[in-house]
C-alpha cells in the first residue's frame, strides 16, 4: 500500500495524516511530520464509520 494522500485542507496546518485506501479491508493512517513512526491499521468499516461521523460534525470542528 503506498502513503501519501492528504487533505489539501491540511497543506498549511500543522497537523495533518496521510492516508492509504487502495486495500480493499484496510486503511493507514499515519502522521506526516512522523513519516518514520508507526501507522496504524483500521478495518474499512471503521474507518468509513469515523469519516462518516467527523463529516456529520461528530468531533466538534
Amino acid at each position: 500500500m503506498r502513503l501519501g494522500r492528504q487533505s489539501p485542507r491540511s497543506k498549511t496546518r500543522s497537523s495533518c495524516v496521510e492516508v492509504a485506501d487502495d486495500d480493499p479491508t484496510t486503511v493507514l493512517v499515519r502522521d506526516t511530520k512522523d513519516r518514520d513512526g508507526r501507522t496504524l491499521a483500521f478495518p474499512r468499516s471503521s474507518w468509513s464509520a469515523f469519516v462518516q461521523f467527523a463529516a456529520e460534525g461528530g468531533l466538534g470542528w
